[in-house]
């Protein structure tokens, strides 16, 4: 493979596996990309093409702009939604998008995904938003597109940081995530899914269960994350 973007293509087909692996996709659903800021470029798996047969010199190079730089296949029909991210989030290196089951389950039923437990904290103080379903002008238009824009509105909305909460879903549709690498995008998509099974349990068990106590949320989230944080080597 002799390409400027053979290593950008190698990683974003690991990642793409690595979905696969963790049992966040079903048959061909779901994507992941990863951006080359040095290039203005980002890779992302082609359409349609199953796990099983899937190689790294099948994965497609793109600008922001969604012209095709290098690759022989259609990219992901979700390529747009990534490039309109990569745009206007700077600092991400990486994306990817599942039809996980309990992410999907929590975006069909229009809900954030509450703060229940300190699983959650360990990754973010906040709920996991739930971005509106689209509008209808939005759906007959430049649909890929215009689900980008969903995603930063949900962000502006609810006041948000995308840097501290590296996750969304969309409400009918499913879940983004997204980190400094696709590694990080799919270790996120995970981190979403397990949440989710996790709060819909416990709304099964307790339909009234509160959110952790803000003193908890804290303290977990600062012992991975803030200046003092101790876990881990």
């Amino acid at each position: 493979m002799s390409s400027k973007y053979k290593s950008l293509k190698e990683e974003c087909y690991e990642a793409n596996m690595q979905l696969n692996a963790l049992g966040l996709v079903v048959y061909t659903f779901g994507n992941v990309s990863a951006v080359d800021r040095a290039n203005g470029a980002f890779a992302i798996k082609p359409s349609g093409v199953p796990y099983e047969s899937l190689k790294p010199e099948d994965i497609v190079i793109l600008d922001y702009d969604n012209n095709k730089i290098e690759g022989e296949l259609r990219p992901s029909s979700d390529t747009k939604t990534h490039a309109y991210l990569y745009k206007h989030w700077e600092d991400i290196g990486g994306i990817a998008h599942t039809h996980a089951k309990y992410s999907v389950a929590w975006a069909q039923a229009q809900m954030d995904i509450p703060i229940f437990g300190t699983t959650h904290a360990d990754h973010l103080t906040k709920d996991i938003p739930c971005a509106a379903p689209m509008h209808d002008d939005l759906i007959a238009g430049n649909y890929e597109h215009n689900t980008g824009i969903q995603i930063l509105d949900c962000f502006k909305s609810k006041q948000l940081s995308h840097t501290e909460v590296e996750m969304v879903l969309l409400g009918n549709h499913g879940p983004f995530a997204w980190g400094k690498n696709a590694a990080k995008a799919v270790y996120n998509s995970k981190v979403l899914e397990v949440v989710a099974e996790m709060a819909y349990l416990t709304r099964q068990i307790n339909p009234n269960a509160p959110r952790l106590k803000d003193s908890l949320i804290k303290k977990h989230y600062d012992r991975k994350h803030g200046k003092d944080a101790y876990y881990g080597q």
